[in-house]
């Protein structure tokens, strides 16, 4: 042992027990490195846990719509229901899933629906801007309902109907392959129906600039034309604010994300073409304000051609983008417009 004022480092110099020991823990390389790599590992640190919250609240959401199923599937087993998915015996069970998502839409995004008046009582054709996770439409759907007791048919991608577990839930809400047999057929019933042009596509690849991501698809223009109904625009302010793809090049994580090996240039691109998979991961979730916008209807006009009614469409869809929406979005004036009560829902 070394005893109170004896030599330590080569007996050199006399030390007492505590400065010895510091002496050698100041000689150790470890301590330099945390020096100077300190603050990288708090960075780092903070940038994980960050990266965790950010992922939880969209698999938060993926839990509530299978929570939904799971008690339309109780419905069904206690009721003995075996009616038709879009009649009226499932009206019960309906406005309790909707008054679910209403709720979770008023807390954690103060959720407002402006417009509804603009919704005619026939059939209609509904054209929408595609979020990350269209969750604000899963909002839409719900106070609909609530208010105006109106089922709206959804177009979806194939992928959804490959989801396993989600039957009875696409069935009871409306969700349909969007064929054009099956959109004529839906419109000819007295039914609104929902499409985004942009789909998938439009969700993975579009940012805070809000661009459009609609390709050649006029398929909607068509049917509208053929069935004779109005097209009405719709968008939901900040949408892209809530929720956000992940990108290989993406603003929000270069500072973060240097440590990992670079991906290859257009992987997730190439991964949904081959493949037509969202393969690219969702984050975000923050509490920003949700407005929808329903506007004015475009009515049926038999001299127009497909190609006229969508680029009408489109431009009706972008008016509605440029009014009410902040370009590029911020998340942190979305977040603030939370504590704006100048606007109030129809």
């Amino acid at each position: 042992m070394i005893g109170r004022k004896e030599y330590c480092a080569s007996g050199q110099i006399p030390m007492t027990n505590l400065s010895c020991l510091a002496y050698i823990l100041e000689e150790w390389t470890v301590l330099e490195y945390l020096k100077k790599y300190f603050l990288h590992v708090i960075i780092i640190s903070l940038t994980i846990c960050a990266i965790l919250v950010f992922f939880i609240v969209p698999l938060t959401i993926l839990f509530f719509i299978y929570l939904s199923n799971i008690l339309l599937l109780m419905y069904q087993r206690n009721s003995e229901v075996k009616a038709d998915p879009l009649s009226d015996v499932w009206d019960s069970a309906r406005k309790t899933i909707a008054n679910f998502w209403d709720i979770y839409a008023r807390v954690w995004h103060g959720y407002e629906l402006h417009g509804v008046k603009n919704l005619p009582e026939g059939p209609a054709i509904l054209v929408y801007y595609h979020g990350a996770i269209p969750v604000d439409y899963l909002y839409f759907l719900s106070r609909l309902f609530l208010w105006k007791k109106r089922l709206c048919l959804s177009v979806a991608d194939h992928f959804v109907f490959r989801l396993p577990g989600l039957k009875l839930l696409l069935e009871v809400t409306g969700v349909i392959p969007g064929t054009r047999e099956e959109c004529l057929g839906a419109l000819k019933n007295g039914y609104l129906v929902s499409i985004s042009p942009g789909g998938v596509r439009e969700a993975l690849f579009s940012d805070e600039s809000y661009q459009l991501i609609w390709g050649n698809r006029k398929g909607f223009a068509q049917v509208a034309l053929e069935a004779k109904v109005p097209i009405i625009p719709m968008y939901t302010q900040n949408v892209r604010e809530g929720y956000r793809m992940f990108k290989e090049r993406s603003k929000n994580f270069k500072i973060y994300f240097n440590f990992f090996p670079p991906l290859i240039p257009g992987l997730f691109r190439q991964l949904y073409e081959s493949t037509r998979l969202p393969f690219t991961p969702p984050y975000g979730g923050l509490p920003v304000k949700f407005r929808t916008y329903i506007g004015e209807p475009i009515p049926y006009d038999p001299n127009i051609t497909t190609e006229e009614l969508v680029e009408k469409t489109k431009t009706a869809v972008q008016a509605l983008i440029s009014k009410h929406q902040r370009i590029p979005g911020s998340i942190w004036k979305a977040l603030l417009e939370r504590f704006d009560k100048r606007c109030k829902s129809d």
